[in-house]
């Protein structure tokens, strides 16, 4: 999960007077931030620093982050028409996190740190819902009646936008991303037959796309236990979940793939005794064997202490290795 963000003192200082889309926007600022926490913590990976929506833009479609609230758009899609109009994707529209990818490289390198960069793009089901809503939603209303009341145009909106997710990860690996993860993180709201049948194709297509790309794909969900055989055979080299599922049930059900997961956040606001030894359980969970990337089942809260991250990932480090 995200590994920047404003827990961390240096990342509240390049905020200081931008934007989040700022920093998107800016290579060299999006690469700062992306470094950021590698210079704290021996992690395993750098993860390229965008947001979900940052994509929709080569659609032409205008949105903003608002503070404390999430992405916001002027004009949400909720008629035929306005999604009939959009255009094919302009990927010019945002190379500049393709840039990022490469300054991300490009610093690892000077720095002599010889981790892999991680790109990710948003699953069509949860852009969808931003782009219907207008707004983060609990309930996702308009986005289901939408999908049940105007299926062929629900159908054409996520093409349109698996579309645009298969290129913009192409690009990413081309710019040297080295594994990609699809965040669906607001899939868990759908029960698996409405999964099935308005989510589960067009969402494949895309891992399908990833694997000829020949490097590895993650598959999240939040909140989708009941989703995971759908959510697995939509694809994905790995499936990640969020804490409510324990690993080993993932491990059971699909022995084939590999877990990401899955410690509670909040877990990093606990004393340490407990945060090491949720840790253990997450561990014992995956059962000690190989293909299990240990990490948060969601992304890091600003109030996690930075100690106990550090504490977190040498915790980790020192079961893992010792075996």
């Amino acid at each position: 999960m995200r590994q920047a963000g404003r827990y961390l003192p240096e990342y509240r200082a390049i905020r200081e007077g931008r934007t989040l889309l700022d920093l998107c926007r800016t290579p060299e600022l999006a690469c700062e931030v992306a470094m950021q926490p590698l210079r704290r913590f021996d992690l395993d990976a750098a993860i390229l620093f965008s947001d979900l929506l940052v994509p929709v833009s080569a659609l032409g479609i205008d949105f903003d982050i608002v503070e404390k609230r999430g992405p916001v758009l002027a004009r949400p899609l909720r008629r035929k028409e306005d999604v009939t109009a959009l255009p094919s994707p302009d990927l010019g529209a945002v190379s500049y996190v393709f840039d990022a990818v490469k300054a991300l490289l490009a610093a690892l390198a000077a720095e002599r740190r010889a981790v892999p960069v991680l790109g990710f793009a948003g699953a069509p089901f949860t852009m969808a819902s931003y782009l219907i809503e207008g707004e983060p939603s609990r309930h996702f209303q308009r986005t289901k009646l939408l999908m049940h009341a105007e299926p062929e145009i629900w159908a054409l909106l996520l093409d349109k936008l698996s579309d645009l997710v298969v290129g913009y990860v192409r690009e990413q690996v081309a710019a040297g991303a080295q594994a990609v993860q699809i965040f669906d993180s607001w899939a868990g709201c759908l029960t698996p037959a409405d999964y099935r049948r308005h989510v589960l194709a067009p969402t494949r297509k895309i891992f399908t796309a990833i694997a000829r790309l020949n490097v590895p794909s993650i598959h999240f969900a939040s909140s989708g236990e009941s989703l995971l055989p759908a959510m697995a055979e939509a694809g994905g080299d790995v499936l990640s979940v969020d804490w409510r599922i324990p690993l080993s049930r993932v491990r059971e059900r699909f022995p084939e793939r590999a877990v990401q997961g899955n410690l509670d956040p909040s877990a990093l606001m606990a004393p340490a005794p407990v945060l090491e030894r949720l840790a253990a359980e997450v561990l014992d969970e995956a059962g000690g064997r190989p293909g299990h990337i240990f990490n948060l089942g969601h992304g890091i809260q600003p109030e996690a202490s930075i100690d106990n991250v550090a504490r977190l990932v040498e915790t980790v480090h020192a079961r893992t290795r010792r075996g």
